[in-house]
């Protein structure tokens, strides 16, 4: 029996968007004050592109915001390790050189899933509970296959074994397709043997020089919709809270794995379908079929991961998202401005505490009668989230406000009288400790100072700029010396030469010139 979960009685009702009901629902789990998740992982032959990364950011965050609200949480993301992709991948390696390593299927997968653990660790991704891979899980996925055949929804044909989707009466249910839609060819294998052209293998027979397993049906390997069926039923049971993954896995992925389950299991109950939405290139879905596509790697070499990672949450998790080196830069300079805030806001606080260590406010001292700021953002923040993870709203808004108000406080600070500083203060403690809450839900917070943070988005905008940091030392004392005999025509050029690059210069009141990154204008 499903029960909801209200961890308290002044946080909103937490709504999801169920892909199968087409509806935002209030969040309900099958045992109180648990989550089981599943979460579809990728097929490991190649470097992740960010379309992964947007996948495994959201759903990350949904990890994060369910333990936050107290449920204890069993998270299962696989890794697909034997598949087509891989095999045909290795073989190419093969070619090229006979004596890679790499031309085995199974330790390129091996190899390019270590890969995108460290990718995610970069996105300071959280680890799931559990991560099967398909290898370790051949028992449970041929007893899954074996009880379909027993039940008369698949058949074994040459060493194959397909499943029958016209037996299956609710086919289509959660992708809303017919099945005389699913054509041959269109995203259905072609196979003239198969009973109904919407057919699909639940397992393959063995080809020569593919991995192989022994099955009642001969050798061979899992087709890649059974592999999630078995991993879920195994870690989760066939009745669990959320499956999750991108929105492309609807058709057919999803939709084969719930009848597989199904016809395995007629008390499999999945309580929520969630599907993040696409990255776009220039509106169109990136994919590395199509090579349309930028790896992890290639965006971190030159963007902090925390600026990927923003720029991923600055769109809610259900809808598109176009990828673009200005969006990227815009993100960036977002999170700049984050640390440099609270870098600003520590040093200050640490400065008062530090010479007025015993000091309290006067109990008498006037109190500010409306909400703080501090207030406001946890109240916008639970809002937001509890309304299907609305990240982008906070990052535009509320965050924003939060980090404004302590520029503000911190602008107004030395004007103060020791009393009124000292309200000043306590509430940028308060703004402080908020901002960072959010933060780390988000996966935003770095573990890390605030002031390397700071370093290393600086010099990933060097990177960018194709420049050394005494590369713009010296041209900043080029200006300097420009400004010194009054050549302004000088100085403005070299400023909006290197503005243009995404460096920006700041002319300090004391004297002297820093730099920090900013957008390329």
């Amino acid at each position: 029996m499903a029960e909801e979960n209200v961890k308290s009685n002044d946080r909103p009702t937490f709504m999801l968007y169920n892909s199968m009901t087409k509806q935002k629902e209030v969040f309900k789990t099958k045992v109180p004050n648990k989550v089981s998740m599943y979460v579809c992982g990728v097929t490991a032959y190649d470097f992740s592109h960010i379309g992964h990364a947007r996948a495994y950011v959201a759903f990350d965050v949904l990890y994060r915001y369910l333990k936050e609200l107290d449920y204890e949480v069993t998270y299962v993301r696989n890794f697909t390790d034997v598949d087509d992709k891989i095999i045909r991948r290795a073989n190419e390696r093969k070619e090229k050189d006979p004596e890679d390593p790499l031309s085995d299927p199974l330790m390129l997968s091996n190899h390019f899933c270590e890969e995108f653990l460290k990718d995610m660790d970069d996105l300071q991704c959280l680890l799931p509970t559990h991560q099967p891979r398909v290898s370790d899980h051949m028992d449970q996925i041929r007893d899954m296959i074996a009880k379909i055949i027993e039940k008369g929804y698949a058949y074994p044909l040459d060493g194959d074994v397909y499943f029958a989707a016209d037996k299956f009466p609710n086919y289509g249910k959660l992708s809303r397709r017919k099945l005389e839609d699913n054509r041959a060819g269109e995203r259905v294998a072609v196979d003239s043997r198969k009973r109904h052209p919407a057919d699909f293998a639940l397992w393959k027979a063995a080809k020569p020089g593919e991995p192989s397993w022994d099955s009642p049906w001969g050798p061979g390997r899992p087709g890649w919709h059974i592999e999630c069926s078995a991993m879920s039923a195994h870690y989760l049971t066939f009745s669990f809270d959320i499956h999750g993954g991108g929105m492309d896995l609807i058709f057919p992925h999803h939709e084969n794995e719930l009848a597989q389950s199904c016809a395995a299991c007629e008390e499999t109950d999945i309580g929520y379908w969630l599907h993040n939405g696409f990255v776009t290139i220039n509106e169109e879905k990136m994919s590395k079929s199509t090579g349309n596509f930028f790896t992890i790697r290639e965006v971190t070499k030159q963007y902090h991961p925390l600026a990927l990672r923003y720029f991923l949450l600055s769109m809610n998790y259900n809808s598109p998202v176009n990828y673009s080196l200005s969006q990227l830069d815009i993100a960036s300079d977002a999170v700049f401005f984050v640390y440099q805030t609270l870098l600003d806001c520590r040093n200050a606080i640490l400065s008062f505490d530090s010479g007025n260590s015993n000091d309290k406010p006067k109990s008498n001292t006037k109190q500010p009668s409306k909400p703080s700021e501090a207030k406001n953002l946890k109240t916008d923040f639970e809002c937001k989230m509890a309304d299907d993870l609305h990240t982008a709203e906070i990052l535009k808004g509320s965050l924003q406000h939060a980090l404004t108000a302590i520029n503000n406080e911190l602008n107004g600070l030395k004007k103060k009288q020791k009393q009124q500083k000292m309200l000043a203060v306590q509430a940028l403690k308060e703004l402080e400790e908020a901002v960072t809450k959010v933060l780390d839900i988000l996966g935003l917070l770095s573990t890390l100072p605030y002031s390397e943070v700071l370093q290393q988005l600086k010099e990933k905008a060097l990177i960018r700029a194709e420049l050394t940091e005494d590369e713009v030392s010296r041209l900043i004392e080029e200006r300097a010396a420009a400004r010194k005999i009054k050549d302004f025509t000088k100085t403005d050029q070299l400023r909006s030469e290197l503005t243009a690059k995404g460096i920006s210069l700041m002319d300090l009141p004391t004297g002297g010139t820093v730099w920090r990154p900013c957008q390329p204008k």
